[in-house]
């Protein structure tokens, strides 16, 4: 297949672009960093430094929507959490693009520090987005109109026979697997934010906010040949990927190695997963060069938008195949969650599709 590489905007900027465009960046979002990290404490750490579960019969819009008692502390609280968790890949991100015009120990120390609290406080919102994204493909595949507990009174009555009584105790077991997880995050987040490593980060993020450590060759330094090579990096992993495969829908690529006894994480998404973290780069760049208000490539926002969603099924097929693991589950308990597991490796194949077909498409941009 044919390279295809990124084109860069039609209004990029026709002389060098310095050090200080980076400078800006960096403190702008040491700034967001701040104001998010402040928000967060006056609406109360113990609020919810993640999103809690929403009930399994309303959908994502409706429990939007529709607000509840006591939730509006806890809302502002998730926003805010959100708020830091984007600014300091941001940050992470950009150090690592731009590092030869960074100090290197400092900008090296920096980075792992940053993924750490960013992956902290991400943990909680996983679990329970991926409890959600578990339960509402039981209720899809099962024929139930609520939450799979709810079928065990009425088994006899689905023509799904086996699925439908297994999906009920599946649905019960994977609620318990990953509440638990998900509680044991929060406890985490909410020690992270009040240990001395969160405050070591906010007080080298509050230093970065006024004053970027860059190198003597900075000033004078191009930033467009190192956010070219970041596009590089990405069309060079794209390039890698079995798109020609992908191509084809039902394919059944992402389903191999399915039924294997390996709890190590499923060896082809690790590619899929890389690309994803080098597209953000790649955009993350393209906001030092030309601004958050520059036009919006829509092709490789539909790209990132199809590797998202292949990150959330994968890592929710996962998780149905670790509840499968569990020692004396009954037969259909486990038939269900193999049914779950194929269900979302299947999504992983869809998203590897969406992918391809928004990937080979000319670049479109909005104003």
């Amino acid at each position: 297949m044919a390279q295809q590489h990124l084109e860069p905007p039609t209004d990029s900027p026709a002389g060098p672009m310095s050090g200080d465009a980076l400078a800006g960046y960096l403190r702008a979002q040491a700034t967001e960093f701040l104001r998010s990290l402040r928000q967060h404490r006056e609406n109360g750490t113990d609020a919810g430094t993640t999103a809690r579960a929403k009930p399994r019969t309303e959908s994502r819009a409706e429990s939007r929507d529709v607000p509840r008692a006591g939730e509006n502390g806890s809302g502002e609280s998730v926003d805010a959490a959100r708020a830091l968790r984007r600014s300091a890949r941001r940050i992470s991100g950009t150090l690592h693009t731009f590092r030869p015009l960074l100090d290197a120990e400092w900008s090296e120390g920096m980075r792992p520090e940053l993924a750490w609290l960013s992956g902290t406080l991400a943990r909680e919102h996983a679990y329970a987005a991926r409890l959600e994204r578990l339960i509402g493909a039981l209720n899809r595949l099962s024929g139930a109109a609520g939450f799979p507990a709810q079928a065990a009174q009425d088994t006899g009555a689905s023509a799904k026979g086996s699925l439908t009584v297994g999906a009920a105790k599946a649905g019960a077991l994977l609620d318990r697997q990953l509440t638990l997880a998900r509680t044991r995050a929060h406890s985490a987040a909410l020690q992270a934010l009040g240990s001395s490593r969160f405050h070591a980060v906010a007080d080298s993020v509050a230093v970065l906010a006024s004053e970027v450590p860059l190198t003597p060759a900075a000033a004078t330094a191009d930033l467009r040949p190192l956010a070219a090579a970041a596009s590089d990096r990405l069309t060079d992993a794209v390039a890698a990927l079995p798109l020609v495969t992908a191509g084809h829908p039902y394919n059944a690529e992402a389903l191999v190695h399915g039924l294997s006894a390996d709890t190590a994480p499923h060896p082809q998404d690790a590619p899929w997963h890389q690309v994803r973290l080098l597209l953000r780069l790649h955009r993350y760049a393209c906001e030092v060069l030309y601004g958050e208000d520059a036009p919006i490539d829509v092709r490789l926002l539909r790209a990132g938008q199809a590797l998202n969603r292949h990150r959330d099924a994968a890592e929710a097929a996962a998780a149905a195949a670790s509840a499968a693991r569990t020692p004396r589950i009954a037969p259909a308990t486990a038939y269900a969650l193999g049914v779950l597991h194929a269900d979302q490796r299947h999504e992983v194949e869809a998203a590897r599709f969406a992918f391809q077909q928004n990937w080979q498409k000319e670049t479109v941009r909005t104003p």
